[in-house]
């Protein structure tokens, strides 16, 4: 097993030279072992509601796909969750492989605070009209694979926190749609488990946002899913790019 070099960036207010406070990213390497990495894939779904939504995904596949076989491939733990689809799942070795983990307690949620995100996702964020949401997908999609024999799926925050502390993990990477939405909201997401005390970081280059650019801040779809993606930089967790995840960094 090799280390992983992690570029990880956040933001942070820093005051300049002349007084005047802003917002500054910053990047630091975090050098781990391999074994003590997870994955975790967050609802990487077949079909979407959202026209535009399933669109954004399908482009992103071949990317994901190769950053999780590279990722497995050098050690990682892979962990999928594609929420509300377990029964298709039901009794394959990495659904099984979960639902063994010995159960560990959480702690009590960290009282961190909750600033409102800068988009206006109220109206579900579809930026090709169909409406209304409906449940559409039925599993992960296909073109992610799977090593039954190395991997889990779970959409159960205790079965996946169990599981990062089973395994000793010190560095939960997220990548998966939608950022804003799932990413973030999800009972096993990004602010569940820093509440919980997971150093957590996100792919950046691979998620997308549900926002409609017809609401608020009135930016492009691609600008819209930045601001999510700074937001969560500066009050959630680092960021990283898929990149830090191949040999030589890809």
């Amino acid at each position: 097993m090799s280390d992983l070099r992690l570029n990880l960036r956040r933001q942070t207010l820093e005051t300049d030279a002349e007084g005047y406070i802003g917002w500054e990213a910053k990047t630091e390497e975090e050098v781990l072992p391999t074994s003590e990495v997870a994955l975790l894939l967050c609802d990487v779904w077949d079909r979407h509601w959202c026209r535009g939504a399933a669109e954004r995904l399908e482009a992103m596949i071949p990317r994901m796909n190769a950053t999780a076989n590279a990722a497995r491939d050098r050690g990682v733990h892979l962990l999928h969750a594609p929420s509300e689809t377990m029964e298709f799942y039901a009794g394959t070795p990495a659904r099984e492989r979960m639902k063994r983990i010995p159960h560990v307690e959480p702690p009590e949620p960290l009282d961190l605070p909750d600033p409102p995100l800068p988009i206006d996702d109220s109206d579900n964020g579809c930026d090709t009209g169909e409406k209304p949401w409906y449940r559409a997908w039925t599993r992960q999609h296909p073109g992610i694979e799977i090593d039954h024999d190395r991997d889990g799926i779970s959409d159960s925050a205790a079965e996946i926190y169990s599981y990062l502390m089973h395994h000793r993990i010190r560095r939960l990477l997220v990548m998966g749609i939608h950022t804003n939405m799932c990413v973030l909201h999800r009972s096993f997401g990004i602010k569940r488990m820093v509440r919980w005390g997971v150093p957590v970081a996100l792919v950046r280059d691979l998620t997308d946002t549900m926002y409609n650019p017809a609401l608020s801040p009135y930016v492009s779809h691609e600008e819209g899913t930045r601001l999510v993606v700074a937001f969560i930089e500066r009050f959630w967790c680092p960021t990283l790019e898929s990149g830090d995840l191949f040999p030589g960094g890809e």
